[in-house]
């Protein structure tokens, strides 16, 4: 059997920071620390990526790629289902790229091209959520008043935004470790959903609960 080509230096360079950054967070990870993980020398990190900034951009550039893609299904939403199942998909995407939402605010202070970039996140995924209760709202799944679709989309980002943060600050020393993921993944989709129940259908808000139930096995309260 044919040897599987090595992977290239740089790929394998992003790879690893990402696990670092995830696990250590961002601030707590040095060059020296990636190099040294990677047994590669300090020069051999910088040919590839000559600055810090250069790794968290790289990285940045992959989560908004894979967020733009993910978006687009937005419109397709038609029911809770739908709903649950996409919020869940974009919760693991924010899960795979965590160290940019727990150290969100750290980042962008000192990183320019991010805070202009994650301004445009926000804008799409507003665009995003507005989507979804437009197609929710033509197949009768919610009746909201045009009036509320803005303020009920903007908490519906906020949740998704913060919410990793609020699961940080519940539990600092397990909430970000991958046997903690799943529920915080469930809980983070069940109560950005949840948003929605003064406006859904009664079948409709009947199903979200077995929603909850099933994939949850009753998700326990957030607070």
């Amino acid at each position: 059997m044919a040897k599987k080509a090595p992977r290239r230096t740089a790929e394998r360079i992003l790879e690893v920071t990402l696990e670092l950054f995830n696990r250590f967070g961002e601030p707590n990870v040095s060059t020296t620390l990636i190099s040294a993980e990677l047994n590669i020398s300090p020069g051999n990190l910088y040919y590839h990526y000559p600055a810090k900034d250069e790794l968290i951009n790289s990285l940045f550039d992959r989560y908004e790629a894979g967020l733009m893609k993910l978006l687009d299904a937005a419109d397709g939403v038609r029911d809770v289902e739908d709903a649950w199942f996409f919020l869940h998909t974009l919760f693991e995407l924010i899960w795979q790229y965590r160290f940019l939402y727990r150290d969100l605010n750290d980042l962008l202070s000192k990183n320019r091209r991010l805070e202009t970039h994650f301004q445009g996140v926000l804008k799409a995924k507003q665009r995003a959520v507005r989507g979804l209760l437009d197609g929710m709202s033509r197949t009768g799944a919610v009746h909201i008043d045009t009036r509320e679709v803005e303020p009920t989309a903007t908490s519906m980002v906020v949740v998704l935004t913060y919410w990793l943060s609020f699961e940080y600050v519940r539990d600092p020393r397990h909430a970000l470790e991958a046997d903690a993921a799943q529920l915080a993944l469930l809980r983070g989709a069940h109560h950005a959903l949840h948003l929605l129940v003064p406006y859904l259908e009664p079948a409709q808000r009947s199903h979200l609960l077995q929603l909850a139930g099933a994939y949850g096995g009753g998700i326990a309260p957030a607070a």
